[in-house]
C-alpha cells in the first residue's frame, strides 16, 4: 500500500522539490499541495479542514511553509511569528488529532554561530535574529503538540527552483556582462554554512519519514562554504570565470538582521539513519544543469 502526503508551502523551493520527488514513485500519492495564500497555516479551522478533509488521513504532512526573508522578519516580526511559530504549532496540533505524521522544516539560524565545531541536534540554540527566534519557537510548538511523534529537520542555505542567492548572483553577473551594471560584485566571506540543494533535502525528508525517524535531525549537503565560495563556484560553473567578486564582511552590508558567522550543521545523526550527503558543489552543478536553473533564464517571482 502506498503512502499519502500533504505538502504545505508547495510553491517554495523545498515544496516544489518535494512534489517532484514524490511524483517519481507510484507508491506516493499527494493528496494536497497548498501554499500560504491558499491556506493560512496559522488559522486552526483552515488547517483542520486541510488535514481532515478525507476519510483516510494523510500518512505524512510536510511543513515547508515559512517566512524566510531574514531581514523582513526584523521589520515584520508579527508576520514572522504568525507563520514560523503559530502556523507550525497549528499544523502540529491538527496532524496529531488526525493521526498524520508531521515533518517540520527549521533552520541553522536557531544557533548563535559562536561554536568552534559543527552544531549537533542537542546543542543549545541561541538565535540572534527574529527569523531564528520564530523558527525556534516553531520547533518547540511542533515537538510539544506532537509529544515527540514528529520529525523536525533543520537545514541551511537552501537553493533550488525559486528565488535564491544563486539566482540573484547570476542575475547580477548577467547585468554586468550585458552592460546594464558595472563594477565588481561584492559578497560576504565571513559566514560559514552548508549549502543545501532542495532536491537532496526533499529526498532526505522522504527517506527519514518512511524510515520512521522521529525527533530532531540536521540535514544538509556535505562541505563548508562561505557565501563568497558559493558565489564564486556558481559563477565559474555558469560561465562567468572572468568576473571579479570582492570579499567583504557581512557588517559592511548594514543588514537589519544579524547572521550567525558559523552555522555549520553536524549531520552525523541523519547519516547514522542511512542518509548519504553529497558535496554542495556537486549538488550545485546538478542545479545549474536543471531545466529550472537560472542559467536557462528562469527568474522566479
Amino acid at each position: 500500500m502506498g503512502t499519502r502526503w500533504i505538502i504545505a508551502g508547495s510553491r517554495g523551493q523545498l515544496g516544489r522539490a518535494l512534489s517532484r520527488a514524490l511524483a517519481t514513485s507510484p507508491e506516493h500519492e499527494v493528496l494536497a499541495a497548498v501554499d500560504l495564500p491558499e491556506v493560512d497555516i496559522a488559522e486552526p479551522e483552515a488547517v483542520r479542514a486541510l488535514i481532515s478533509a478525507r476519510d483516510v488521513p494523510a500518512d505524512f504532512v510536510v511543513n515547508a511553509a515559512a517566512f524566510t526573508h531574514v531581514d523582513r522578519c526584523e521589520t515584520e516580526p508579527e508576520l514572522a511569528h504568525r507563520v514560523n511559530a503559530v502556523g507550525a504549532g497549528v499544523l502540529a496540533e491538527a496532524c496529531a488529532a488526525a493521526g498524520s505524521m508531521l515533518a517540520h522544516v527549521s533552520t541553522d539560524y536557531v544557533f548563535a554561530g559562536d561554536s568552534p565545531t559543527p552544531y549537533r541536534e542537542g546543542d543549545l540554540p541561541a538565535p540572534a535574529s527574529v527569523y531564528g527566534e520564530t523558527k525556534l519557537e516553531g520547533e518547540r510548538r511542533v515537538l510539544s503538540a506532537s509529544s515527540g511523534e514528529c520529525l523536525v529537520v533543520r537545514t541551511s542555505w537552501v537553493f533550488g527552483q525559486g528565488r535564491n542567492f544563486i539566482g540573484a548572483i547570476l542575475g547580477q553577473a548577467d547585468a554586468r556582462r550585458t552592460g546594464q551594471a558595472s563594477g565588481p560584485l561584492a559578497v560576504g566571506d565571513d559566514q560559514h554554512g552548508r549549502p543545501t540543494y532542495a532536491e537532496d533535502l526533499a529526498r532526505a525528508i522522504i527517506a527519514l519519514l518512511e524510515g520512521r525517524a522521529r525527533g530532531l535531525y540536521h540535514v544538509a549537503n556535505a562541505g563548508v562554504a562561505t557565501w563568497w565560495d558559493l558565489a564564486r563556484v556558481s559563477l565559474d560553473l555558469a560561465g562567468y570565470r572572468d568576473l571579479i567578486i570582492e570579499r567583504i564582511q557581512t557588517k559592511d552590508l548594514d543588514l537589519p538582521a544579524q547572521r550567525p558567522p558559523w552555522s555549520v550543521l553536524d549531520c552525523s545523526k541523519a547519516e547514522a539513519a542511512g542518509l548519504h550527503f553529497r558535496s554542495w558543489d556537486a549538488a550545485l552543478r546538478d542545479y545549474l544543469n536543471a531545466d529550472f536553473s537560472p542559467v536557462h533564464g528562469v527568474r522566479e517571482s
